[in-house]
């Protein structure tokens, strides 16, 4: 099984991209925000920021994507697209 991951998502917001998936000849348009990172932004008593990255999950699956795949997929997306959380919500 051959899994391509296409994303546009960039700095500041490495999460608003659009997400493309192809697994052999069958392509699948997550389309908009179908990912969420596991990162987060925080801020210390002196109010420094802190930003943290970590893996993505899907937040939306096209309706017709087979459950069998989630998982290969998801681990794609993760060895593909830089952990997510850059901070440029905050």
């Amino acid at each position: 099984m051959n899994i391509k991951i296409e994303y546009d998502g960039s700095y500041p917001n490495l999460c608003r991209g659009q997400l493309i998936v192809t697994i052999d000849e069958k392509r699948w348009d997550f389309g908009f925000h179908s990912l969420s990172s596991g990162g987060s932004v925080w801020f210390d008593s002196d109010w420094n920021e802190h930003v943290g990255s970590g893996f993505w999950t899907v937040s939306e699956w096209p309706k017709d994507f087979p459950d069998s795949l989630k998982e290969a997929v998801t681990d794609a997306i993760n060895n593909q697209i830089s952990y997510g959380c850059c901070g440029g919500c905050v």
